[in-house]
């Protein structure tokens, strides 16, 4: 039944949600304080900072849906999962210079601002008649994701005193769902979605 499609896919979408959109507002409440913390920077050149970041993920999300409507959702989340992850593990390595780490950030960010607007191009495509309360619940996901990757690199930073390991663990979620999409079918599926299931326009949906 569409039921059972739809449900295989709302894990996927809400992952994959909870990282971009997660990523993208987790950093953005972390980084004043990795900045100040890690290069001494004051309250306002390290605000400068981080607004630059999310000026840059901002601006991409129209573009990352424009992307994704032409290269497809799937093709468009690896690109942006792949720079994202490799430049949030090189920032991990704890840079010498605040100018190098900004310049890997605002690339991540850029990669994650593409992600979020990919995310919603996939949407319709397997929840054509729920599109309302999926839209809530990804969005949901991506709202409780940010909100753990800023505590959490918090936490790590209290106990460890630097970032190093809650950066790479986020790197390592991005690679993570880098591996989630390159198990979706070419037709721009999500992960987890039966083959039997078509995509809407194309016959009636059913799973047998």
């Amino acid at each position: 039944m569409h039921t059972r499609c739809a449900t295989s896919t709302a894990g996927g979408s809400c992952f994959f949600y909870s990282v971009t959109f997660g990523g993208f507002i987790g950093l953005a409440s972390a980084l004043p304080g990795y900045f100040s913390d890690q290069y001494g920077l004051n309250p306002v050149t390290a605000g400068y900072y981080t607004a630059a970041c999310v000026m840059a993920g901002s601006l991409m999300r129209p573009l990352g849906g424009a992307l994704a409507d032409r290269i497809g959702g799937i093709r468009a989340l690896l690109y942006m999962y792949g720079i994202a992850a490799v430049c949030i593990a090189v920032v991990g390595f704890n840079l010498p210079s605040s100018w190098a780490a900004l310049a890997f950030f605002v690339a991540a960010m850029l990669g994650l601002g593409t992600g979020n607007g990919a995310v919603f191009q996939l949407v319709p495509q397997r929840f054509f008649r729920e599109i309302g309360v999926m839209t809530g619940l990804i969005g949901m996901a991506g709202g409780v994701g940010g909100f753990i990757l800023a505590a959490g690199l918090g936490t790590i930073k209290q106990h460890t005193g630097d970032y190093q390991l809650g950066l790479w663990l986020f790197a390592s979620l991005g690679l993570l769902a880098w591996l989630g999409c390159t198990t979706s079918s070419a037709a721009g599926a999500l992960p987890g979605v039966p083959p039997a299931c078509p995509l809407p326009g194309s016959e009636p949906w059913r799973c047998d």
